[in-house]
């Protein structure tokens, strides 16, 4: 999560943490850059933007070819392409690269299907990040290896066994927190994450969803002061200190895009929404990840996306 304002930051690579045993059984990772390799090098930014925006970075984990074992909740379980899925997955990361993210991927977690979707297992505040504990009791093993991997960058803490909540449940925009009520999140999660929250001045709040896995696939920041929302999901009232775009009714699962500064990555799927965020001078990049679709993930789930802070 990160919930202040920031544009596109001067780093060209992505960065990947590699091995699995020897580099997580270490309090110091071994880091190894690397560029994607089928991604044409941007434009860097202005020498203003070097000197004045923090870096961002972008945790990704490869994907696992159990992943056709995901956890499901609302979508009945139909084939995954693997290799596809693979490659949908790598041109996500180009685009996070190629938007100014230093993207660190970890490896693979062979037999974890679900750890693509980091997102699910930390919050990232400028002041601290918080280890989550997902709802799906299969999906916790995921979150000792984010765990590590965050540790050069912020200091930790541990939203225990108390209450359960995933990350994609999770909106931030400013000092408001918004956790979503479902099957994966619960109230003594939400409680838990208040307490953590209170000493740096945040404000968390539980909201009800319902027809969908996580908050986020019925609303998200997509600009300072504008939300994408799909009403049907999610009561509005929550959120109405901000403006909304309503997703098109024929598209009820467009309501999830992530937000890397002034752009947003935004599903391929929904041109109609798509539309519509263009039309109020968002800067859209549309990306296919149709495959990974199959298994509840949508353009939020695959990362974690923070500030460096130096």
């Amino acid at each position: 999560m990160f919930p202040h304002s920031w544009d596109s930051a001067d780093c060209l690579s992505s960065l990947e943490l590699t091995g699995t045993e020897e580099v997580f059984g270490t309090e110091s990772p071994s880091w190894q850059y690397v560029l994607p390799k089928t991604s044409s090098v941007p434009v860097p930014p202005s020498e203003r933007l070097r000197k004045e925006l923090p870096l961002p970075i972008a945790i990704t984990r490869a994907l696992s070819p159990s992943i056709v074992r995901c956890e499901l909740t609302h979508l009945k379980r139909v084939p995954i392409d693997f290799s596809l899925a693979e490659a949908q997955h790598r041109r996500y990361e180009e685009c996070l690269a190629e938007l100014g993210c230093k993207v660190i991927r970890l490896p693979v977690e062979p037999e974890l299907p679900d750890a693509v979707f980091v997102e699910d297992t930390a919050l990232v505040l400028d002041e601290l990040a918080v280890i989550l504990n997902p709802g799906a009791v299969s999906r916790r093993p995921e979150t000792a290896s984010i765990a590590l991997a965050l540790a050069p960058f912020r200091k930790l803490e541990y939203l225990g066994h108390e209450g359960t909540i995933d990350g994609g449940d999770v909106l931030c925009v400013g000092r408001s927190i918004f956790v979503g009520l479902t099957t994966r999140s619960n109230p003594p999660g939400i409680e838990r994450l208040s307490r953590l929250l209170k000493p740096y001045d945040y404000r968390v709040t539980g909201v009800a969803v319902k027809g969908c896995l996580h908050l986020k696939s019925a609303v998200t920041c997509v600009a300072d002061e504008i939300l994408l929302i799909n009403r049907r999901w999610v009561d509005a009232q929550p959120f109405s200190a901000w403006k909304l775009i309503e997703i098109d009714p024929s598209e009820p699962a467009g309501a999830n895009a992530l937000r890397i500064g002034n752009h947003v990555i935004y599903p391929a799927a929904f041109p109609l929404t798509r539309g519509k965020l263009e039309r109020q001078g968002i800067s859209v990049h549309a990306i296919d990840l149709s495959e990974l679709a199959k298994a509840e993930a949508a353009v939020t789930c695959c990362s974690l996306i923070f500030r460096e802070i130096v």
